[in-house]
């Protein structure tokens, strides 16, 4: 398995990624109240699933963020507010998921874009290409993921998926 680890650090030593205007970082125990603020927001949980409970979020940041490889990294500006997470992680042999999950009252500042943008540079340092899936109903999704040349590649279990693909096939 490809290490994706983050490259960078925050100067303390931690592992992150840096873009234009956000962190990237491993979550914490001390994120669960940001997280559960963020899943339980009927808004936000539209196009995913219903809203979280307090105990629903805290099993979702134990399964997925606090686990090695983590599949979803914590997403902060740089007063170190709590923006909301992307997603990360191996999707099949060549591949890798994207995805986003932001606060409500960031939305509309362009962060998705721009965090697409980083992975994607990231994915090709690692050689991979990129996987998107979201609802067919999520227009801002689709926006993103046409606008950084993404292939639609169909519906797939209910869900809208695209392609970046990044490595030479021989």
């Amino acid at each position: 398995m490809i290490s994706h680890r983050m490259q960078e650090n925050d100067g303390n030593g931690k592992d992150c990624m840096i873009t234009e205007r956000l962190k990237i970082r491993k979550f914490t125990n001390n994120d669960l109240t940001e997280l559960y603020n963020l899943l339980s927001d009927e808004d936000v949980m539209e196009f995913i699933e219903p809203p979280f409970s307090w105990e629903k979020s805290a099993n979702f940041l134990n399964s997925a963020a606090l686990i090695e490889p983590p599949l979803i990294h914590a997403v902060e500006d740089f007063n170190q507010k709590f923006i909301g997470y992307v997603i990360f992680h191996e999707y099949d042999n060549d591949s890798f998921e994207l995805g986003w999950v932001l606060n409500k009252r960031d939305w509309g500042k362009g962060y998705a874009d721009e965090l697409t943008k980083a992975f994607i540079k990231r994915s090709s340092k690692i050689g991979k290409n990129l996987i998107i899936e979201c609802d067919p109903n999520q227009k801002i999704s689709k926006r993103i993921a046409m606008k950084n040349d993404f292939e639609f590649l169909g519906e797939s279990n209910g869900c809208s998926v695209f392609k970046r693909k990044l490595v030479n096939k021989i």
